[in-house]
């Protein structure tokens, strides 16, 4: 590819939204890459995906110590495409990683020990050619180490300059509390949360997240909006051939595109129709109709993909018969 320039008009159409009670506003939209960024991937692929995103104002880019396959390549190959591609526009950016699964043998390369999670962000600074991360996150909830130490182990990063910002993804309501009494006690920014959710996965409403994070003032990015894939005109008909679901992969399997599912699908295609929306971009605008959420985090293969998810905020706005027909096609 050729030598890249950002757009001069690339914060434009963008909207961004306050992280939490912090300083930090983030793209509606930001860019995960915990697919199609590995060594199993286009390289160029991937590098026109990132330039696209930031075309487009999407100043947030999403990664963790076990992205890829294999793990570690992500960061590795968003460390090659940054340092000829972005790095003069590090001060725009906020990049983000995160520890907290099985990443290298042995009792100290998983969960929420001090000792991982420093090791941890030492080697993905390492892959990305990285100073520091604007935000760090603890990965999942550890059952056996003490909270304390985990946070502390966050209090550290931050002090020692290698994050500005801590986070945790996939943390209950309760246990998210506690942490931001730890980290407010030590001082420690905590930004943001990041929990898997969508129209089908309804569990931070349930688990009274969201309010928890209205009165903590911590802000939100949420994963899988499109619940891998379900919620796209992918699977209107079926499983097609090739598709994430007819492949069994370890995220999606055939035997969850029942045909309760496929008609709900159907039915909600329709409704985004109506709205002259794709089902993926209505998914998002969904998500993004409730000011909590902070930032929706895509996944794309391919920079079309990309285009129609950041074209979703071009209509956000639902009516209350809309938002009852979703809800009663949900419920069924």
């Amino acid at each position: 590819m050729t030598n890249y320039n950002a757009k001069e008009n690339r914060y434009d159409k963008m909207k961004y939204r306050r992280c939490g009670k912090s300083g930090i506003n983030l793209p509606m939209i930001s860019l995960g890459l915990w697919h199609n960024f590995g060594d199993v991937d286009d390289f160029e692929k991937s590098r026109a995906i990132l330039r696209t995103a930031f075309d487009n104002g999407i100043t947030h880019f999403d990664l963790a110590n076990n992205y890829g396959p294999p793990y570690g390549t992500a960061e590795k190959n968003f460390g090659k495409i940054f340092a000829e591609d972005f790095k003069k526009y590090r001060d725009e950016l906020i990049i983000s990683s995160k520890a907290g699964y099985d990443m290298w043998p042995g009792p100290y390369g998983n969960f929420g020990s001090r000792k991982y999670l420093i090791a941890s962000l030492d080697q993905s600074l390492q892959r990305m050619g990285l100073d520091y991360v604007d935000v760090f996150y603890h990965h999942r909830p550890d059952p056996d180490t003490p909270l304390e130490e985990t946070m502390g182990a966050l209090d550290q990063i931050v002090r020692s300059g290698k994050a500005l910002y801590v986070g945790v993804s996939n943390y209950p309501a309760e246990r998210t509390a506690k942490a931001a009494a730890i980290l407010k006690e030590m001082g420690t920014p905590f930004l943001i949360h990041q929990p898997r959710y969508n129209m089908m996965d309804r569990w931070v409403e349930k688990d009274g997240l969201l309010d928890t994070l209205e009165q903590i003032g911590v802000g939100s990015i949420v994963f899988s909006p499109l619940q891998q894939g379900i919620l796209t005109d992918k699977y209107l008909d079926g499983i097609p051939e090739n598709s994430r679901a007819a492949l069994d992969s370890g995220h999606l399997q055939k035997n969850q595109i029942t045909p309760e599912v496929v008609k709900q699908v159907q039915e909600l295609n329709k409704i985004a129709r109506d709205r002259n929306q794709s089902l993926a971009q209505m998914a998002v605008a969904w998500l993004l109709k409730d000011e909590r959420v902070t930032s929706v985090l895509v996944g794309v293969s391919k920079v079309k993909q990309l285009e129609d998810n950041i074209a979703a905020l071009e209509h956000l706005e639902f009516s209350s018969a809309e938002l009852e027909k979703i809800e009663s096609i949900l419920r069924k």
